[in-house]
Formats: structure tokens, C-alpha cells, sequence
């Protein structure tokens, strides 16, 4: 696989010895358990994978790269590069301007930009009336694109099935950047629409079926169809895609469902149901698919409590913490300095889009098993930081420094 120029600031010591050694253990990919970091009064667990992925690891050595070979040009990006607030912190003192935030406002307008300006794509992509509107400008959209391969090939996928006369229902949320781009492109060759969960996908069953009046439609899946979307016509023959980071597990129970109702609407056979249900295999990316299964096997570990690392925003960090969640008290920070002390922690509920304060979150007994995993985007030098402030609360412990060499 390619390797990437990634500024050394996000790479860890550690994070790479442990990382080297398992892929050295594990050529195959085939153990998911995690790694045991055991430091005496507190054992570590450290999921099989996590951090940076292809696609981040490729859209930061673009951007980082662009910035230092364009010297005294204006550099911009469409929004945040990635879903990690160092990363865009970063950019934007190396002086890149952001010209949308996460939904798609406008911060510096179209208008004010020239054929000489760079914009970079992020890794999510963009819709085609953005690159459309950047290309009239004179902006060489191609030179500068970070769309992750992944996202891509679920483009693909839409196009290919739209192709054979499927309408394509795309799992993910609505306003997430990726979302955006994908219903974009898909629009642009089929009938579309979005459903954001498994709930709004029973609804949508029911028009399918003919449970619900039709124009009921057009209110319940507002902004989340394509234009001239017919519920009458075009939910008679459907494929599923999703955005790449959401749950495997979610996606997978989305299209049993409507594969079943369109059984049930045409009373079909397993041999003829690709007349009315295209057959899309999962369109979720390796990454989000060997994070989650990693966090699976890590949770097999009996511990007290887990942490999870990444960006507030980041949608596959969010479904990470809602793997841990289902079993053991789970702390979701951006960094070690949310780690206020041995007592207090201040961590992020994503369902309630708040921070809390949580205290004596570290049990007072020893020793101590603490989950630990990140995000897609999360930078290994930040999970190495969260590993350090845990284990200088245990100053009798084993050394980081000392365990770095084991690993080597």
C-alpha cells in the first residue's frame, strides 16, 4: 500500500512499535484482540486498529504538501480537511482559509476567489455544483482533490447501479459533508434519497408498501431526496450505499430490511430479487470496518472503563463510542487534556452534542484495565499523550519509555 508524507508531529514512538509488531505477528489481519500495554497498577488495552486511515494519511500529505510547495499563494479549503480539530488547527497556521464550516455555510464567499487561488477538496469530497462553480472560476479542481478512494468507489457503486435503473437509497447523515457529496453525485444519475437510520427506514418501508399516503413523503424525507423524486415510481426497484463511516453493522440491517420488503411488496424469490433489490455489497470503507471489529474484540477484555480519541465531529469516532457504550462506562475526549486529573475527566456526549464532567472515573483499585482506541482521523501522537497522563497517575508504574523498547 502507498505510504504517505505525514508531518512527524502526528506520528508516536509507541503507537508505531506496538502497530510494527502486530502487522509483523499478523500479516493476515486475522486477530482482533488488542494489545496489552501492562504498566503494573493500570493495564492498557489497546485495540488492533485504530488511527490514521489510507484516506486521512493521503489528504493530509496533499494538503501539508501543497501548502509548502505554493509559497505566497492563497490556499484554501473547502471545509475541514478531516474530522480532527489539530489537524485543521494546523492547517490553518500554515495559513489555509476555510471557505465553508462542517454544513455547508458559506465563511468566505465564492465570488472573492481567482484562477490563481488553490482549493483543496477534503477527504469527504464535494458536491458537483461546488466543483462546478470552482472550475468556472479557473480553479484546477482535479490538482488539488483529497477525496478519499473509498468515497469514491461508493460513487461508483451509485453510478453502476443507477445505470440499471435502481433508485439509490444512501445510509448516513444528512448533513454530514460525505452525505452531501455522495447524494450529490448519485443525483445526478438516479433517483435518490437518504434515510439517517434504521427508524427512518421503516418509514420509508411504508411507503414503499403502500402504508402510508404517498405525499406524506415529501414532508418526512425533506432535503433528503433527489429533485423530481416520484414516491409512486421510483422505490420500485432500490440499492443500497452508505456513507463509509457508519455502522457495519447499521448499513447491513438497513438493506435486510428493505431487501425484505421488496420481497414482500413483489412477492420475490431469493433467485429473482435483483429485479427489484440491486445487490451493492457493503460500500464501508476497510478502515471503519477493521476499527469497529478491533473495538468488538477489545470489548471481549473484562475492564473498568474505556476511552475513545477524536474529533467531537468525527462520525466513525462517534460510532466507536457507541460500540463501548453498550458495555462499560465510556469517555469520549479530544485530547489528554480532557484528563483533568486522576478524579476528573471532561468528555463529550455526542448524543446531546455537550461536554460533561465526570469524576472518580478511574475505579480506586489496582490494577486497572483501561480500553483505549481513536478515530480514523486522530493523529497516534495524541493517543500516545492520552496513554502517558493515565499512566503518570500510577507513578509507581512501568515506564513508557521502557515499554517502547519492548515493543521494538
Amino acid at each position: 500500500m502507498k505510504s504517505f508524507d505525514v508531518p512527524v508531529v502526528y506520528r508516536s514512538p509507541l503507537i508505531s512499535a506496538i502497530k510494527k509488531k502486530r502487522k509483523e505477528e499478523d500479516r493476515m489481519k486475522k486477530d482482533f484482540s488488542p494489545s496489552l500495554l501492562d504498566f503494573g497498577p493500570v493495564r492498557i488495552y489497546l485495540a488492533r486498529h485504530f488511527g490514521f486511515c489510507y484516506g486521512v494519511e493521503n489528504a493530509i500529505d496533499i494538503a501539508f504538501r501543497t501548502v509548502e510547495e505554493n509559497p505566497g499563494k492563497r490556499i484554501f479549503l473547502l471545509s475541514e480537511m478531516i474530522h480532527n480539530p489539530q489537524v485543521n488547527a494546523d492547517l490553518k497556521r500554515s495559513g489555509v482559509a476555510f471557505l465553508q464550516d462542517n454544513y455547508g455555510k458559506q465563511i468566505i464567499p465564492f465570488e472573492s476567489l481567482t484562477a490563481e487561488d488553490i482549493v483543496l477538496i477534503p477527504a469527504f469530497g464535494t458536491t458537483l455544483v461546488i466543483e462546478q462553480k470552482l472550475r468556472q472560476i479557473g480553479i484546477q479542481v482535479e490538482k488539488y482533490n483529497t477525496t478519499c478512494p473509498f468515497v469514491e468507489k461508493v460513487w461508483n457503486r451509485s453510478e453502476a447501479i443507477a445505470k440499471k435503473a435502481y433508485t439509490i437509497i444512501i445510509h448516513g447523515k444528512p448533513t454530514h459533508e460525505e452525505t452531501r457529496a455522495t447524494f450529490s453525485h448519485a443525483a445526478a444519475n438516479a433517483p435518490s434519497v437518504v434515510v439517517k437510520d434504521m427508524q427512518q427506514t421503516i418509514e420509508l418501508a411504508k411507503y414503499i408498501l403502500g402504508e402510508k399516503p404517498a405525499e406524506d413523503f415529501y414532508t418526512e424525507f425533506r432535503h433528503q431526496y433527489s429533485a423530481g423524486f416520484d414516491v409512486t415510481k421510483d422505490l420500485q426497484r432500490i440499492g443500497v450505499v452508505n456513507q463509509t463511516t457508519m455502522l457495519a453493522s447499521d448499513t447491513q440491517a438497513i438493506a435486510d430490511f428493505l431487501r425484505e420488503t421488496m420481497i414482500r411488496k413483489f412477492s420475490l424469490t431469493d433467485e429473482n430479487v435483483r429485479e427489484h433489490f440491486a445487490d451493492t455489497r457493503d460500500t464501508l470503507c476497510y478502515a471503519t470496518n477493521d476499527n469497529q471489529t478491533a473495538v468488538s474484540g477489545m470489548l471481549e477484555i473484562p475492564a473498568d472503563l474505556a476511552i475513545v480519541v477524536g474529533g467531537y465531529n468525527s462520525s466513525n469516532t462517534s460510532h466507536l463510542v457507541e460500540l463501548c457504550e453498550e458495555k462499560l462506562p465510556t469517555y469520549f475526549i479530544s485530547s489528554e487534556e480532557k484528563i483533568l486529573s486522576a478524579q476528573t475527566i471532561l468528555h463529550y456526549n455526542f448524543h446531546t452534542h455537550e461536554e460533561l464532567i465526570s469524576e472518580n472515573y478511574i475505579p480506586q483499585k489496582e490494577p486497572v484495565s483501561i480500553l483505549i482506541t481513536s478515530g480514523a482521523s486522530c493523529p497516534d501522537a495524541i493517543v500516545e499523550n492520552v496513554i502517558r497522563k493515565v499512566v503518570g497517575f500510577f507513578p509507581e508504574g512501568n515506564d513508557v519509555d521502557q515499554l517502547i523498547e519492548s515493543f521494538a
